[in-house]
């Protein structure tokens, strides 16, 4: 339950808000559970708050500072939350479809479980983002920064990823069927048993990329890097290399 005197101060005003974070450093605001439906946040100062399973539909949060911001399990759909800052946040199991994260800073981020389907990802940085097992089924990544990301299991199911960087990124077991990778840097990237059936991955960067056990099937490879890639057991690839 939201601490009363502080969800107070913040149905005050941005301004308000964010005078009274200044001046009282040491606290951290208690908003755990607030409904804050389409409330118009852009540019507050909520850093370190609790606002685990707020509800946050169709929130004005652009340009928002969000470090280390507790989300877990909070309801975000819809929210703008362009260029906002989100380093080190714990968004698990967040619910943030059809997000707008265009250019957002998640570096760092816990995102496992998260749903971010549909949600507009172009060129966020994702750099050491935690997105295990999360849903991004239909997100646009495209020229995103994915370096050392780690989407295990991941769900990434006609996903656009053009030109996206996922240099060193763990895929293990993600699932990129019809997705659009199309001059994506993969290079060292872990594609351990990923599932690629029909991905675009036309001038994609899979130099030194582990593709053992993954499923290629009718995926377009054409003018790929494969350069010491590691195809065992990968599937389909005498149909899809051209």
């Amino acid at each position: 339950m939201a601490e009363k005197e502080h969800l107070l101060i913040l149905r005050q005003g941005i301004d308000a808000w964010n005078t009274w974070r200044k001046g009282n450093p040491d606290i951290r605001p208690d908003l755990h559970g607030a409904l804050l439906i389409g409330t118009q946040l852009a540019g507050v100062y909520l850093s370190e708050a609790d606002l685990a399973k707020a509800n946050l539909a169709r929130a004005n949060l652009a340009r928002a500072n969000l470090a280390k911001v507790l989300l877990a399990g909070a309801n975000v759909p819809e929210a703008d939350l362009t260029y906002a800052h989100l380093t080190k946040a714990d968004l698990r199991e967040a619910n943030l479809q059809g997000a707008n994260l265009t250019e957002a800073n998640l570096t760092w981020a816990d995102l496992r479980g998260a749903d971010l389907s549909g949600a507009n990802l172009t060129k966020a940085n994702l750099r050491r983002a935690d997105l295990r097992r999360a849903d991004l089924r239909g997100a646009t990544l495209t020229e995103a920064d994915l370096r050392g990301v780690s989407l295990t299991a991941a769900n990434l199911h006609g996903a656009n990823l053009a030109k996206a960087d996922l240099h060193t990124a763990d895929l293990v077991e993600a699932v990129f069927i019809q997705a659009n990778l199309d001059g994506a840097n993969l290079r060292k990237a872990d594609l351990t048993k990923a599932d690629l059936k029909g991905a675009h991955l036309t001038n994609a960067d899979l130099t030194q990329a582990n593709l053992d056990g993954a499923d290629l099937q009718g995926a377009d490879l054409t003018n790929a890097n494969l350069v010491a890639a590691k195809l065992d057991q990968a599937l389909n690839m005498e149909k899809t290399r051209k």
